[in-house]
């Protein structure tokens, strides 16, 4: 009798425990669903999806504590490893509940924040890292185990990875630098010091990919992107000049050639696609070349890539109007005078 007072009631309450535990949290959780659902409270939503588990753990370990001090004393030698059960279990159920916290709060609000939506991986690498650093050292402080060796040994340990990984850790602070910087953005066109240029497709923490007009995938390292002279085309804005140089021959007409050349210019900016069609081309004289009169027609592009279709366009239309107007786009000749004789091309 005595047996069953000690053990049978003590047991029989932590299984009731154990079953209104799951009914009761399963009904609170779902109450919470419904009640995020109507009022559109996104912090409802975020609780009713990530305390299932948890608060199941939590209840479940309060009820084993509140089971353990019910039953009669167990010996001192196992005294210490229930309570680290006890223990691990609780930190487990603060364990879950952060970890699934973290996976909600970045899959909601990861993509809104470039610096997040760019290494989730990392993120919870490093957040899952040292949550469970943290618990292994309570953990180990219960069971009365000494941690200062252990603390001691993660600091060397600390220093031998960093020297160890001097070039992970230089990429890794220059992807922080781009994405709070933003010297590039994903989608910028930008050209590198050595000359490679395409558009940014993707940055990384360890290095940037670059996808070139030849559809081709240039991978450049973080640190070398951020020591490296840089331009990019989309800052501060997309829109850009677009430069082409032409010569027409010494005896043009210098007006009506500005006059034709700007109406060509017009017509293809209105009729090209990527061509900025309210700006008004112009054209400045530069050059008394050896064979011609050099000038630059300036049009306008909505961004880098659409200039190569509005300069073949604009070459074709302005050499076939050139023709129609008489006006001669002059190519390398050398007269050659001999005294006393005629002159000879």
């Amino acid at each position: 009798m005595k047996l069953l007072y000690e053990w049978g009631i003590p047991s029989a309450g932590f299984f009731i425990w154990i079953v209104l535990t799951f009914i009761i949290v399963r009904a609170f959780v779902c109450y919470l669903g419904k009640k995020g659902d109507q009022d559109q409270r996104l912090f409802n939503k975020i609780l009713s999806s990530v305390l299932g588990t948890p608060l199941i753990l939590f209840i479940l370990v309060l009820g084993l504590k509140l089971f353990l001090d019910a039953i009669p004393p167990v010996p001192a030698k196992w005294e210490k490893y229930t309570d680290a059960v006890v223990l691990i279990l609780f930190a487990l159920a603060v364990y879950v509940f952060v970890d699934k916290l973290m996976i909600q709060v970045l899959r909601r609000y990861g993509k809104k924040l470039e610096m997040i939506a760019s290494s989730e991986g990392l993120v919870k690498a490093i957040y899952r890292s040292i949550l469970l650093i943290f618990i292994l050292l309570i953990i180990l402080d219960s069971l009365k185990i000494t941690i200062t060796p252990f603390i001691a040994s993660l600091g060397i340990g600390g220093v031998v990875i960093g020297l160890a990984m001097q070039d992970t850790l230089s990429n890794f602070f220059s992807w922080a630098y781009i994405v709070s910087n933003k010297p590039v953005r994903i989608g910028d066109y930008i050209q590198l010091e050595a000359g490679k240029e395409g558009y940014v497709e993707r940055i990384g923490w360890r290095n940037v990919r670059i996808r070139m007009l030849s559809n081709n995938t240039l991978i450049v390292p973080n640190n070398k992107l951020v020591s490296s002279l840089v331009t990019n085309f989309h800052l501060p804005e997309s829109e850009l000049a677009v430069l082409v140089n032409v010569g027409v021959a010494y005896l043009s007409d210098l007006e009506k050639v500005e006059k034709v050349t700007i109406e060509v210019a017009e017509e293809v900016l209105q009729a090209t696609e990527g061509a900025v069609s309210e700006f008004q081309p112009f054209i400045r004289y530069n050059t008394f070349a050896e064979s011609s009169i050099n000038f630059t027609v300036i049009l306008r592009a909505k961004e880098y890539a659409a200039q190569y279709l509005i300069v073949h366009e604009f070459m074709k239309r302005l050499h076939q109007r050139y023709r129609l107007e008489g006006i001669e786009i002059p190519f390398a000749t050398r007269t050659v005078y001999i005294k006393g004789g005629t002159p000879k091309s």
